[in-house]
Order: C-alpha cells, then structure tokens, then sequence
C-alpha cells in the first residue's frame, strides 16, 4: 500500500518531466530546418572595415545610458535600444555607397562611405552637429534616415532622437562634398529657444517612416515615439516617466506623429516646413509603444498602407485615404477563424512589435509583411507574424480594405520564419538574385554575464496595475544579461522553398545584440550587400561575394528636381527620388513587386535601388512602373528592359537617362 501511494503521488510529476520533454522537442524539431549546409554553400559574406571620423577610436566608448532616478534600476533596460544604419547615395554620383550610422558607444551619428565606393565617392568621414540648435546631455541619437526632403536631389539626414524632437540636417546648394560644413540643421518640429536652452517636446522616438503618405509628389513622415514625452535621460530630471500599462494591450505611451510636407527651399540655407496632421491616425491607436514603421502601396491607388509595430500590444495596419495635403488613415484588422489564435490576427496580436519589413516573400506580384517578435525558447517564446497577402488582386484589396477587413493570413512556421529570438529591425533582399527574397533580422536584447531571464518571466506574469510604476520592475542593471548572446539571423530557403537560418554557416553570427540593419547595391552592379548597427558595440559592413550569382533587374527612379540648373553638379542628382514608386516585373519565372523605400523598419533604412533577381533568364524583362510627379499625378507605364541597372527619369512618362 505504502509503495501504491508513493507510486500515486509521483504520478503528476513524472506527467510534468513527460510533458515538458515533449514540448521541448516540439519545439526542437518546429525549427529545425534542413537542408542548411547545402543552402549555406550558395551565399558568402565578407566583411569589411568601415572607415570612421579620424580619431573616432580613441575616445571613451560608453556601455550603458545615465537615465532617468526613476529609471536608475532597469537602466540596462532602458540602454536596450538606439543603434541604427542607413545606405544610401551621400555623394549625389548615382550610387548606394554611403551610410549613416548612429553608435550608441558614443551617442554620434556618424556620415561615412561604404567600403565598397570608388575613390570618386570616398570623403573624409564626420559627425552630424545639432548647433546651433539646442542640444544636450539628456538627448541621443536614435536612427538617421538618408532623403531629400526639399526636393532639390540632393540627399540630407533626418536623425530622430530621445529628449526631443527629431533633427533634418540639410545640404547646402554650395557644398561639392559631404563635410561636416555641407549641411544644415534645421528643427523639424518648429521650436522656439530664446535663451539657447531646448523647449520642445521631449519626444522619445524609436521609429521613422518616409514615404509619400498624402499622394502630393513629396515626402512626409511619421514618427513613433516609445515613452511618453519625459526626461527619460536626464539623471537630474523630474521623476515624470512611467512604464507600459499592460505587457500585451499598453496604450500610454508617447505614440505615433504625422508629419505632412508643407514647403522647401533650397540654395546655401536649405529649408523645409513640416506641420503635423493631428488625427491623421485614429486616437485609440496612436498611443502604443511604437518600436517600428513600415508600409506599401497595397490597393495600386500611389499610396502607401502603413503598419505600426508596437511594444506591449497590437500592431495596426493603416488603410491610406489620404487626398494631397490631407492625410487621413483608418485600421484594418484581419478575420479571425476557428483555429485562428486570437494573438495571431491582424490587428489583435498580443505579441511585440520590434522591426517590420514588407516584401513580396513568395513572388506571386503582392506585398507581405513579416514583423519582429519575441520568440526565446525557454523564454517569452512567442513568434514573430509573417502576415501572407490573400488579396485576389489591387480592387479586392481596397475593398476589404475599405471596409476595415486586412486581408492577410499569418504564416511565420510554414514559411520556417517562426522563432529567432529576441528579434528587432528586419529586411529582405534577394542577395543571389535568383528570384527569391531573403530575411535578415537583427536580434538579441541585453548582454551581460548573469542571465536573469527568470526575473523577466515573474515580471511577465505581474498585475497590469503594477506594471507602470519602474519600481516594480526587477532589477536590469550592468552585468545582468537577457538575451545577450543571440546573433545576427540570415534566412534563405532551402530546396523545398522553406527558410532556414544560415548565418552561423556564413560568419554572420557574431554574439552582440543587434538592432538594425541596411541593404543597397554599393557596387552599381546589381548586387545587394548590407550593414548591421550593434548595440553597445562597433557597427560592421558585409559586402556581398556569393560565387554563382544570377542576372538582376534594378532601377533607379528619379523625379525632376526643383534645381534642374545644378542637376548632377556638387551633391545634387540627377533628380529627386521617386517616393511611392512600385514596380512589377515579369519573366517566364513569374511576377514580382517592390517599390521605392523611402525609409521605414525599427532604426535600418535600405537604398532607394528597386532591385530584382532574376536568375539565369537573360531576355527583356516586362516592367510595370506607377509613381506620382512632382505635382502629385499618378502615372502608370509598362517598358521592356534588359537585365542589368537602369536610371529612369519619371515625368508624365518614364525615360531612361544616363546617371551621374
């Protein structure tokens, strides 16, 4: 009797060992894909040595943030985000062979040349200086976006921040090379400073989307900010911060600002006037800890649907119903099945919001997004949400649109892109030009040596009402680690068209948590290669050296300046970028979109290339362009193009024009 009651009494533990040991082999076996060392053996990365201001490597490299009082013991936490990287065309020749970094070891934005550029496109690399703008200790650098955002074709910066509003550093008419001389600082967000002392709003931005939002021919902006306005970095400041007031549905946070483009000037004091569309999005969803922004023109009308990926709680897709100079958004939210889980609907997914990067991931002619997430095992194992286009064609998607229905399924594990980590800024790209997009997302959250990932999951199961005050948090100080040893994930799809992540096969997997990362052809041949911005760590530069590439079909779009007389002289282009534009090709192999990406994701910002793979095909390519002209007219024209890099000039029609 006494062994038969022993024996009773064991059972449910011996149910909990079988259990638990199951589902960690579900787990297991849910990512463990095969087939990765034969899809390693196509691609190669090597890095290269980024070539920063003189000096730079000398000074103190910081590791963690002064914050806030309120803040002082989960200032790891907050120390967690603000590296960032773009590539771009610096120079104004008519290649990707510039970047902006922002490194958090020194809180400056960095300007310098990719590695790759030829000595025609190579400068002295500088810092971005606010002055005379008011600056100071409680404010740092959080992303910085390559655009022209006074529509004379010559590339300037827009740098966001914590502690305040973001800064437009703009080229001069004058300046023959970027220099730290070659541009003005000109506030964003209009603001008064009598005394030289900053008195704006102290936004806390995390987010940035450029793009033609009201269908006016320029660019406008939105912003998403985290923490509310507060002194979240001032170590002398009022203790006036707060945390999320729920981990799965926070709503008071500093949230998303609409910038619409209102004027510009340009000459030796370049300009431009920015005035913020109050109510442009819906109130009830414009409060969330925003971490990232993206978006596509989905309905084919020239504008772009953006999608707002927030920290603790949902994201939100935006319907565009913006005419020029009023911009106006409503939500659209997916439709929930019976084995539908509730957190994996458009629109009510409980999960986080850390990077989102639309694409056409299965190369069927529509935009998919896939959005970043916690997935740790043993940890916050959520998923990340790649959300597949079901949309029969552009006038089904506006009327599903239209009547707050998105229609879009999430695939994250059927497509293998289900678990990474603890996931941030994202991208994809067709690095083999094969026709196929590949992912890379950055990952990995606070490096340390004394993991305290069970602090963490007694905090996620803390009352909501406890959760906005910092004092309740467990403790996130130097030393502690949460997720800090995760790397860098590079997905490519196997022969059986699922991803796998291949970057520790491909030298990618450096153990520094990473937070952003850009794409661009730096070559002008056709061929992407990509930057990662690290946090707490030196950003790194990978240029693109796969053995058996295929052909690629890439474009660069421009609109005529509003300077033609100095059009390819000193910084200034060709043109200006065609914001908005969307491009459809077809080959035998099928049909794929992209567009004109004027800046969006966490704090990584691709090129402005339109780039295509297409294999081994070799014939004219049917390429199908929409874009808006200067003025705001929506065009559509379909050419024959021969692989290769194309400059087209987008007017009433769309020619091709030689490049600088």
């Amino acid at each position: 009797m006494r062994l038969s009651k022993r024996l009773r009494r064991l059972v449910p533990g011996v149910l909990a060992v079988v259990v638990g040991a199951s589902l960690y082999a579900v787990a297991n076996n849910a990512v463990a894909v095969s087939g990765g060392p034969q899809t390693a053996a196509q691609y190669k990365f090597q890095e290269l040595p980024i070539a920063l201001p003189p000096g730079y490597d000398n000074q103190h490299m910081n590791t963690i943030r002064e914050v806030n009082p309120a803040y002082k013991k989960i200032r790891s936490w907050i120390s967690a985000v603000g590296a960032s990287v773009a590539i771009n065309d610096v120079t104004g020749h008519g290649r990707a062979d510039g970047m902006c970094i922002v490194d958090t070891r020194t809180n400056k934005v960095i300007v310098t040349h990719t590695p790759t550029a030829p000595a025609a496109d190579r400068f002295t690399p500088f810092l971005l200086n606010p002055a005379p703008l008011p600056y100071d200790d409680t404010m740092a650098p959080t992303g910085c976006a390559a655009g022209d955002f006074t529509g004379d074709g010559r590339m300037g910066f827009l740098v966001t921040y914590w502690g305040r509003t973001p800064i437009l550093f703009l080229p001069k008419s004058t300046a023959t090379t970027p220099s730290p001389s070659a541009y003005v600082p000109r506030e964003l967000v209009p603001s008064h400073s009598p005394d030289g002392k900053y008195h704006g709003p102290r936004w806390n931005t995390d987010a940035a989307y450029v793009s033609d939002l009201d269908g006016s021919g320029h660019p406008s902006i939105i912003i998403g900010n985290y923490f509310p306005d507060s002194d979240v970095l001032d170590p002398k400041g009022l203790k006036n911060v707060t945390m999320t007031n729920s981990l799965s549905s926070g709503n008071n946070a500093g949230g998303d600002h609409v910038l619409r483009w209102n004027g510009a000037t340009s000459g030796a004091r370049p300009s431009a006037a920015y005035v913020e569309e109050e109510g442009a999005i819906p109130f009830q969803i414009s409060t969330g800890w925003t971490l990232a922004i993206s978006g596509a023109d989905l309905t084919g009308d020239g504008l772009p649907e953006p999608y707002l990926a927030n920290d603790f709680g949902h994201g939100h897709l935006l319907y565009n119903e913006s005419t020029p100079g009023h911009i106006r958004f409503t939500e659209a939210k997916g439709r929930r099945t019976g084995t539908t889980p509730k957190s994996f609907v458009l629109g009510n997914g409980s999960f986080k919001g850390m990077g989102v990067d639309f694409a056409d991931l299965n190369s069927n002619g529509k935009f998919d997004f896939y959005v970043s997430n916690i997935n740790v095992a043993w940890g916050l194992e959520e998923s990340n949400l790649l959300f597949i286009n079901h949309a029969a064609d552009d006038a089904d998607m506006t009327k599903q649109l239209s009547k707050g229905v998105a229609p879009f399924t999430q695939e994250a594990q059927q497509y293998g892109l289900a678990w990474t980590g603890w996931c941030w800024d994202v991208k994809a790209g067709d690095f083999l030009n094969h026709g196929e997009q590949d992912v890379i997302q950055t990952d990995g959250f606070i490096k340390g040596t004394v993991n305290r990932w069970n602090w963490l999951q007694e905090a996620a199961t803390e009352n909501d009402d406890l959760l906005i005050n910092p004092a309740m948090w467990p403790n996130f100080q130097p030393g502690d680690d949460v997720s800090g040893h995760e790397a860098l994930a590079f997905y490519a799809k196997n022969s059986s068209g699922k991803y796998v992540n291949i970057s520790s096969r491909l030298g990618l997997a450096v153990p520094t948590p990473t937070r952003a990362v850009a794409t661009g052809d730096t070559t002008g041949t056709g061929t992407l290669d990509f930057a990662v911005a690290r946090q707490w760590g030196p950003p790194a530069f990978y240029a693109n050296r796969a053995p058996d590439r295929g052909k690629s079909l890439e474009l660069e779009l421009y609109r005529p300046s509003t300077d033609p007389a100095h059009a390819g002289k000193g910084l200034e282009a060709i043109g200006t970028p065609a914001y908005g534009a969307t491009v459809r090709i077809t080959t035998p192999q099928g049909t794929q979109v992209s567009q004109l990406d004027g800046g969006g994701g966490h704090a990584g910002f691709r090129s402005f290339d339109v780039h295509f793979g297409i294999g081994s095909y070799s014939g004219p390519v049917s390429v199908h362009i929409q874009w808006r002209d200067v003025d705001g007219g929506l065009h559509q024209q379909t050419l024959k193009l021969k692989p290769g890099v194309h400059t087209l000039m987008l007017t009433g029609t769309a020619q091709e024009v030689s490049s600088r």
